[in-house]
């Protein structure tokens, strides 16, 4: 675990170097040095409004997530299994994987007004199509033999949904859920933007109007940063977890 950390800390100093050395050939306002960038850093977390803002958003990309992830499961598990429903839904999901982003943004604000509800509704609804479809790959490639064994030892739904469904279609869940946490943070700085009064997305919409790089790359470096943890510290070890069994350390 050493090597790896500290080629990640190496890969990122390098970064910061050649970033140095770029603003230095290039000095300019829309492009401000490392150095400057954590000035406003420091001077936006000690006010607080870093804390608060990147708290908004974080609960936010939460509330979309769990309920993206929630519809989208079960959705494409049920047209994975059921032939005719997935014949019959198929040209509704080919739609909305197609409908841009900002489209169905627009269209929540428009038709349910400037609320949480809808800021989070929109975010979900365009991720909700890709984890249908990662998940209904996973439907379709479930062992037969395990059902018919579940069905010869008659096991309970919860017993099916634990000890046949779900190991099967882990590793398509944790493809959908890392894909979606990408996916979906990105678009709430959108929806931040276009009709929100908080988060990091309007933090950028208003340093953009005063044409404040510095801030704005603080901003979202930060949230990039808070991304990286969980992907470190909570989604690799559930995953490691979930995954125990495949390794034989269950």
């Amino acid at each position: 675990m050493v090597w790896p950390a500290a080629t990640v800390l190496a890969s990122l100093l390098g970064l910061c170097l050649v970033w140095s050395l770029a603003a230095g050939l290039w000095p300019s306002r829309a492009f401000p040095p490392p150095l400057e960038v954590w000035r406003v850093l420091l001077k936006e977390a000690g006010s607080g409004d870093l804390g608060f803002h990147l708290a908004m958003t974080l609960s936010r990309v939460a509330a979309a997530y769990v309920v993206a992830m929630s519809i989208g499961s079960v959705i494409g598990v049920l047209l994975g299994t059921h032939r005719r429903a997935d014949s019959f839904f198929n040209p509704w999901l080919v739609l909305f994987l197609n409908l841009p982003a900002l489209v169905v943004i627009v269209l929540a604000y428009i038709w349910f007004g400037l609320t949480e509800a809808a800021a989070v509704g929109a975010v979900a609804i365009n991720k909700i199509p890709n984890v249908v479809v990662t998940m209904r790959e996973g439907a379709r490639a479930l062992d037969p033999r395990f059902a018919e064994m579940a069905t010869v030892y008659r096991l309970g739904p919860i017993d099916y949904l634990r000890h046949i469904l779900m190991p099967q279609l882990q590793p398509y869940f944790a493809a959908a859920s890392r894909s979606g946490i990408a996916l979906i943070w990105k678009i709430v700085l959108v929806v931040e933007l276009l009709g929100r009064s908080s988060g990091v997305g309007f933090q950028i919409y208003l340093y953009f109007q005063i044409f404040d790089v510095a801030a704005i790359l603080a901003y979202t470096l930060a949230f990039v940063a808070i991304m990286l943890l969980i992907e470190l510290l909570l989604v690799q070890p559930l995953e490691r977890y979930t995954t125990r069994w495949r390794r034989g350390s269950a």
